[in-house]
């Protein structure tokens, strides 16, 4: 077969399963552009110089003429494909899905759903932060003892930046980008991922965090632990569920309080509810002056509370999960255990954990 014999037929190939086989007979192990290709290495060398650039020049062209006959054929199979294929919308879906919610997706869409219920909205903000945001806002200046508290995650400075970013530690720097957007009154709450150098069954470099914050007139104490109750028995759909507030320190409130839930054994299994004993679930308080004033409010007109607490945690402790580093190793069996389905959709009428 000539070389033009051979291109002719390449490009008139009417399908790729022809196209393969021309490939084989030429460039195969016994193909015959292969042959040339080992003739060279018994020619002579004045021979080889005049032969060798027409053999490689003839591979060269044939590869190019398989290349581009196997895109057009391809290209064709799949107009085809798409002219004469359908797919019925009305059939029912597959008896197995084929995924299921995280949890932690899930118990944000759960907070979502309660507080929403209560007025606030959500908000969200940058994962890396500026230190202003992260701690000073907050305040914790420099060399503020509070900064010891976490565990942070220092960034290069951008250009032009005379200190690094971080890898934020806390949801709490929303709170002051969403105050400094909407000023007073605000209800929001600020679910997202934080980070700190930390791992074991019950810390991970990354987890999930929702903080809260409400500002408005003559807001007091009272209206903190009755907004943490209704959250707290509304999510473990519960009425039982009973609070414990101890005093505690966070630089960015003041008066600060841990805030425990009573549990009790069910089926040998420690669950929220009843009084047989203690666990802290938030913390929380009364914002602080200085903190309502980075805002760009006046803390003598204002006054507000917030309050914070793990997503995971609280995923850890109303579906019965014991290590919280399994939230994050991708094992699919353990979210076809554990997870949800599509339309599990949580709803206040129906129960948030339905």
């Amino acid at each position: 077969m000539t070389d033009a014999a051979l291109l002719d037929r390449i490009a008139a190939a009417p399908d790729l399963r022809e196209l393969e086989a021309l490939r084989v007979a030429a460039l195969g192990k016994s193909g015959s552009v292969t042959a040339l290709l080992k003739s060279l290495g018994s020619m002579d060398a004045a021979t080889r110089a005049v032969e060798a650039p027409k053999v490689h020049a003839l591979r060269e062209a044939v590869t190019e003429a398989l290349t581009s006959r196997k895109s057009a054929l391809e290209s064709a199979q799949l107009e085809g494909r798409l002219a004469t294929e359908m797919l019925d919308l009305s059939l029912p879906a597959p008896e197995t899905p084929r995924g299921t919610i995280h949890p932690v997706s899930q118990v944000m869409d759960e907070l979502a759903e309660i507080f929403a219920d209560l007025g606030f909205t959500v908000a969200e903000g940058p994962e890396i932060e500026t230190q202003w945001y992260n701690f000073t806002a907050l305040n914790m200046p420099e060399n503020h003892p509070a900064r010891a508290m976490q565990d942070t995650f220092y960034l290069e400075p951008h250009d032009g930046e005379s200190e690094p970013r971080v890898l934020r530690t806390h949801t709490s720097p929303v709170q002051i980008r969403a105050g400094e957007s909407h000023g007073a009154p605000i209800r929001v709450i600020a679910p997202g991922r934080v980070y700190r150098s930390d791992s074991d069954a019950t810390h991970t470099p990354m987890f999930h965090q929702v903080e809260g914050l409400v500002i408005d007139k003559a807001i007091t104490l009272g209206h903190l632990k009755w907004t943490l109750e209704t959250f707290l028995k509304a999510f473990f759909e519960r009425d039982d569920v009973v609070l414990r507030m101890r005093p505690s320190y966070f630089p960015f409130t003041e008066p600060s309080a841990e805030v425990d839930v009573g549990w009790s054994l069910e089926k040998g299994r420690r669950v929220v509810g009843g009084q047989e004993g203690w666990m802290e679930v938030l913390g929380s308080g009364m914002v602080h002056p200085k903190v309502i004033a980075n805002i760009g409010l006046d803390p003598d007109e204002w006054q507000g509370f917030a309050f914070g607490c793990g997503i995971d945690r609280l995923a850890m402790l109303k579906y019965g999960m014991d290590d919280l580093r399994a939230f994050f190793d991708g094992d699919i069996r353990w979210l076809k255990h554990y997870g949800f389905r599509a339309l599990d959709v949580p709803t206040l009428s129906g129960g948030v954990g339905a």
